[in-house]
């Protein structure tokens, strides 16, 4: 079997996706990013399926990798999908809908920065918990897919990928967690200074 054009045109589609990223909009996203670091807050992370990998993966680039890289002020990442005891535990007793918002409850702070991802924008999960992070005054960053759904709405700074395909919003969103990552250090950010 001959799959080499299937794979062109998934390679293709992708590829004109990527030139439709709204550039202002993710440049806003790093500067939250940076400006949460310098104010001592913490970022959260969640998502479901895989964006729960994307989210992860955030945490282990930015709070080993771009950490020590730039040295100074470390980010201070946590992914709320990761103890997957206490996801269950919140799933059985409370309901699913409140995984991530039970786990902000108490210790969201204004100085804090959320990253919800949803190639949806429709996971109730995840809105539950933007819907608090608003409550506390906590910034959002949503990364969304198709038409952004209500999350694209409700986010301060938007990482969005114009598109009605999972898989792509999915690689897209990987793709931002690595070139934040290799934009950051080539910017200049040294030793806790966003200048």
């Amino acid at each position: 079997m001959d799959c080499r054009q299937a794979m062109k045109d998934y390679m293709d589609q992708e590829i004109e996706v990527m030139g439709k990223l709204d550039l202002d909009e993710i440049n806003d996203a790093i500067n939250a990013i940076m400006d949460c670091r310098e104010r001592g807050g913490t970022v959260y992370t969640m998502g479901n399926g895989g964006s729960a990998a994307t989210a992860g993966h955030l945490v282990c680039d930015f709070a080993k990798g771009l950490s020590e890289e730039l040295g100074g002020k470390k980010f201070r990442f946590e992914c709320l999908c990761d103890n997957t005891s206490l996801v269950m535990a919140i799933a059985n007793d409370i309901g699913y809908e409140e995984v991530f918002a039970f786990q902000l409850k108490g210790k969201l702070r204004p100085e804090d920065l959320v990253i919800a991802i949803s190639g949806s924008g429709r996971s109730r999960n995840v809105l539950r918990a933007v819907e608090y992070a608003k409550e506390v005054g906590t910034p959002v960053i949503g990364m969304t897919g198709y038409d952004g759904g209500m999350l694209k709405g409700m986010s301060d700074f938007r990482m969005h990928v114009p598109v009605d395909n999972i898989q792509i919003s999915e690689d897209i969103h990987m793709m931002f967690d690595h070139m934040l990552l290799n934009v950051m250090s080539r910017c200049g950010w040294k030793a806790g200074a966003a200048d």
